[in-house]
């Protein structure tokens, strides 16, 4: 996806977060049955893969120490009302990803490979008819084919408290991750709203990645530290479209700064805490506190390197620079209550803030929601879901708005903030078969931007109904 064009024109910001893709360990392989063109079929609603063992490929791959994943994520999302026009669009993702375990391979024990590509298809609704910053869903992105991660782990010390990780690297996928946020398409409920519009390209997210290594330690069941550093930018020569620059991911640059990612997790009741009675329910959750720290340069959104108003027409239209950026955030993700039929409902919450409005377009995004897995009698695998998402306007974004309407004498809406909200319902036909009615209402789309349609009035709510099935093969 192309970095975010703030003022509500372009597709959706880097950092959408995809269904996670898993891959299993590998196997031992069974001894073979026989070719059966149409065995998978056999067995497919127990089976959590569509395609079985896949011909027998998969049990072949596990000899040599292999694991292979391949999913489908297909949707179709519409506004029924707001947006520049109404109208529905179907997008999807295919994932693939293959893992080494290096001691089933050749006895090196604790190593890992990963490599990981994506197949993106479709149109995107947020670019084509919402225009929202809070994108309506998770996999929107430019279509093509691309290299998503490709990287090597290695596992140190007794009960592998250390591990290393070193390649071209995705950083949604460990860090400022709200597991319960993950059940809902919005894409802000993956990565969230302040990176993704703050950092270049939207930082090294769905469907982008850089090169850096990544550090996690475990000094105890309870705690973990994550620590990553990877290149500023994940568009080659500091480009500003990421997607675009880099359209097959196999461009690796390594001049574009440095992004630093920091989080400390906590865990209660940790690992293997003894319930001290049978009737005693564990509430289980997670507390997560991170940053970030980018090293390149930021344009000022309010004034050129003369110090005047960038609206102002005798500015000289170039931006004073910022030489750094950073953020603060905070996870939280609780199990509240657990059902007489035993489900469990869950609280979420993410914040995330920078006190640099000067040069940040969003300086504060919420996320916060409840899920409840198990909702109703025999459907145990099955989780409802519903969620709200909020991001404010820099008030150097704000400014320039209403400094541009006074010089230019017109309408300019001044863009303050953006709400949505979610409603989800994840139905598990099959262990390989998600399907997902979703619906979502907009307020203030934009945060508030002109329609061009009818510029002299704001872009109206959208109530946007979303269909999604994940096939696993």
């Amino acid at each position: 996806m192309a970095a975010l064009l703030f003022a509500g024109y372009g597709t959706a910001p880097a950092g959408a977060a995809p269904p996670t893709l898993a891959v299993p360990e590998a196997e031992n392989p069974q001894p073979s049955q026989g070719f059966a063109p149409f065995g998978f079929l056999t067995g497919i609603g127990k089976s959590s893969n569509l395609l079985g063992d896949m011909w027998r490929l998969r049990p072949l791959l596990s000899q040599y120490g292999l694991s292979l994943a391949v999913s489908e994520t297909s949707e179709i999302l519409g506004n029924v009302t707001g947006g520049v026009h109404r109208g529905a669009d179907y997008d999807g993702l295919t994932q693939m990803a293959i893992q080494l375990d290096t001691q089933q391979a050749f006895g090196w024990y604790g190593g890992t490979f990963r490599a990981s590509a994506l197949q993106i298809h479709g149109r995107n609704l947020s670019a084509d008819n919402l225009l929202t910053l809070q994108t309506a869903s998770g996999i929107e992105a430019e279509p093509g084919a691309r290299l998503w991660e490709l990287w090597y782990q290695q596992k140190f010390l007794d009960e592998d408290r250390l591990d290393v990780r070193v390649g071209q690297m995705s950083l949604d996928q460990e860090f400022i991750v709200s597991t319960n946020a993950l059940l809902f398409l919005n894409t802000m409920f993956g990565w969230p709203l302040v990176p993704s519009a703050d950092l270049p390209g939207g930082g090294p997210a769905y469907p982008l990645s850089a090169l850096g290594v990544r550090l996690r330690a475990r000094p105890t069941d309870a705690l973990t530290g994550l620590l990553a550093v990877t290149n500023g930018n994940p568009a080659p020569n500091n480009l500003p479209d990421a997607q675009q620059q880099n359209p097959s991911g196999t461009s690796f640059p390594l001049n574009g700064g440095v992004l630093v990612f920091g989080e400390l997790q906590y865990a209660y009741p940790a690992v293997g805490a003894l319930v001290t009675s049978p009737s005693e329910q564990v509430h289980a959750g997670t507390f997560k506190v991170g940053f970030w720290y980018n090293s390149e340069q930021f344009d000022d959104l309010l004034f050129d390197t003369m110090g005047l108003s960038l609206a102002n027409p005798l500015s000289n239209g170039v931006p004073a620079q910022h030489p750094n950026n950073f953020s603060f955030y905070a996870v939280l993700d609780q199990t509240i209550w657990q059902t007489p039929i035993g489900g469990t409902l869950n609280f979420f919450t993410r914040a995330m803030g920078t006190p640099q409005a000067g040069r940040n377009p969003i300086v504060f995004s919420l996320n916060a929601g409840f899920t409840l897995h198990g909702p109703l009698p025999g459907r145990g695998d099955d989780t409802a879901g519903i969620g709200m998402g909020y991001g404010r306007v820099s008030g150097s974004t704000s400014a320039l708005d209403q400094q541009t309407g006074l010089f230019t004498s017109s309408f300019v809406p001044v863009r303050v903030g953006e709400t949505y909200l979610e409603l989800t319902y994840q139905y598990q036909l099959t262990p390989a078969v998600q399907l997902q009615p979703d619906f979502q209402y907009v307020f203030n789309p934009g945060a508030g931007i002109a329609n061009p349609n009818n510029p002299s009035e704001t872009i109206k709510n959208e109530a946007v109904l979303g269909f999604r099935v994940i096939l696993t093969f």
